[in-house]
């Protein structure tokens, strides 16, 4: 918990963080730095104070990827104890 991913300015995001892990489920929290935010396969919303703006989070599960601002696709691809392998890529 705690690891920090950069995703590029393209998505609308700044860097991912991984809040808690619980399961097979992932917590993570990122501010937003395009207008708008969207998401589609997990389960979570805007208006999270991340460092002081406005932010995300989200709470995503094993399974199919998850689509956020219709341009990155995240999938958690497995969870085992604290530690989760996370794939992330642009979408299309």
């Amino acid at each position: 918990m705690g690891d920090v991913i950069t995703v590029p300015e393209t998505y609308g995001l700044g860097p991912i963080e991984v809040k808690a892990i619980n399961g097979n489920e992932v917590e993570l929290v990122a501010p937003l730095t395009g207008s708008g935010y969207s998401v589609s396969g997990c389960s979570g919303g805007g208006s999270v104070s991340s460092n002081g703006t406005g932010g995300v989070g989200l709470t995503c599960t094993e399974g199919p990827a998850a689509t956020l601002n219709d341009v990155m696709s995240l999938k958690v691809v497995k969870t085992l104890d604290s530690t989760a392998v996370l794939r992330i890529e642009p979408t299309g």
